[in-house]
């Protein structure tokens, strides 16, 4: 059973339902870095005041004194990302839960990745957070509920395990996969192929 339950990450919920989002309204992606373990009190505040947000979060699970606990924590500790116009960002700065507000460069690089990380967690598969992640094998998924998806493949040990970046935090998530379900892209010339 969990501390909490799960709470809403993303609002609205269609706001990750396609890999592109047109910005006509004016309206932009906005990487807002939080003050520490803040990220799902400003997610409640963003929800309370309707700004449109993401907040990925992936369950947790320990045991203590003979116990098991489990709760959702944040996939990317310390960051929130929130899609509006100066004004959205300007009502989520005056939460003062906001230590930094970044802007993002290539929204359409950042909307495609976040979709991504929105279709692993839609999925119930376990979710592992990965940091500064370094290059791999590009590979598609050819089978099973994540059949279509992109990513990059790491090894850890005997595990096998598919990785989706946000390129702009340098950070990731990943999920394990059996080999059977992917195929390479691309494969250097002269590169073993998994």
């Amino acid at each position: 059973m969990p501390l909490l339950p799960m709470e809403t990450f993303v609002f609205p919920e269609d706001l990750l339902a396609t890999p592109t989002r047109t910005a006509a309204d004016g309206s932009s992606w906005w990487v807002l870095h939080t003050r520490p373990r803040a990220e799902k009190a400003l997610a409640r505040k963003a929800l309370g005041q309707e700004l449109h947000h993401f907040l990925p979060l992936c369950k947790r699970q320990w045991r203590s004194r003979g116990r098991s606990f489990c709760s959702y924590v944040p996939l990317f500790p310390g960051y929130l990302f929130l899609h509006g116009d100066g004004e959205a960002r300007r009502r989520a700065l005056e939460t003062n839960l906001v230590a930094n507000c970044l802007p993002v460069p290539n929204q359409g690089q950042l909307q495609a990745d976040l979709h991504r990380v929105y279709n692993l967690m839609t999925t119930g598969a376990v979710l592992t957070p990965e940091e500064r992640l370094e290059p791999g094998t590009r590979v598609e998924i050819v089978d099973g509920p994540l059949a279509g998806m992109e990513g990059t493949v790491l090894r850890q040990g005997k595990q096998l395990k598919f990785c989706v970046e946000v390129h702009f935090l340098r950070q990731g998530v990943s999920v394990e996969l059996e080999s059977w379900m992917i195929r390479p892209l691309e494969a250097p010339s002269g590169a073993a192929v998994l």
